[in-house]
């Protein structure tokens, strides 16, 4: 009876530190593949927001964009339309072209119509932009199931040029399009027009150019652009983005900032 109660005892105190080694070894892991996603080199996913000033059902996105354009783990860009400017008040940031890629993610996703504000998340899926729970919840299902940043994107720089160092694809798409977007500063517009008058709002990262930088084939390959050509036009970041046999834009495979400005807003 006593040599059995021992042996109990013994199996039990086996047991406890066996869990507690393993629970260790499970912490740890799961931390370190957080730390994955979320490393500056893969960031949790790429938020792309189309939005206008001229849209009275943007303010509520464009200030839930700015708490997203802070993080750290977030590559957010935002893409000023120019469809809204007849309704009386010309957007300050809109451009063409910036309507263009949206009529461009329209084809892709096979949708009928476009809208403000539309926030693309890692160049797969659309949802409202001002839907907090929405776009929160995307960005997560899509880290958890392998449709979130899988190639890391390295970006380092000399005195006179950045690097950009592209990983291994893995699984999956391995050709992509190694693409360029350019931003503004934060800008603070006063509206004096339009559907939005008398509001004065905050726009982040604003989107001023895109441009193709070289092409990508699921092998770790480096890229050099230079310095000159990144500091001198505010923002910039780099996105890893498949594209369509019909020239249309994919899934973001990785993505990294290249230039961040400081957050002080600037009056317009």
């Amino acid at each position: 009876m006593v040599m059995a109660w021992r042996r109990s005892l013994w199996l039990a105190a086996f047991a406890l530190a066996f869990s507690a080694v393993a629970g260790a070894g499970h912490a740890g892991e799961t931390e370190r593949v957080q730390a994955e996603k979320t490393s500056p080199d893969r960031p949790l996913g790429v938020v792309e927001l189309f939005t206008s000033q001229g849209c009275s059902s943007c303010p509520p996105a464009d200030a839930f964009f700015a708490e997203l354009a802070t993080r750290e783990d977030i590559v957010a860009l935002s893409y000023h339309v120019d469809y809204w400017d007849y309704l009386g008040w010309k957007d300050t940031l809109s451009r063409k072209e910036n309507t263009e890629r949206q009529y461009d993610y329209m084809r892709a996703f096979g949708s009928r119509s476009v809208y403000t504000p539309q926030a693309v998340l890692n160049g797969r899926a659309h949802v409202n932009g001002a839907n907090r729970g929405e776009v929160d919840g995307a960005l997560a299902h899509m880290a958890k199931s392998g449709e979130g940043m899988r190639v890391s994107v390295k970006v380092s720089r000399t005195s006179d040029r950045v690097i950009i160092d592209a990983g291994d694809a893995g699984a999956g798409p391995n050709d992509a399009h190694v693409v360029i977007v350019y931003f503004e500063p934060p800008q603070t517009v006063k509206i004096a027009q339009g559907e939005n008058s008398g509001r004065k709002m905050t726009y982040w990262n604003a989107v001023t150019g895109i441009q193709t930088a070289g092409m990508w084939h699921g092998k770790a390959q480096r890229y050099e652009l230079p310095m000159s050509e990144i500091t001198k036009k505010g923002g910039c970041a780099v996105l890893l983005q498949s594209v369509g046999k019909d020239g249309m834009p994919g899934p973001i495979l990785g993505a990294a900032f290249i230039h961040k400005p400081s957050n002080g807003a600037q009056d317009l």
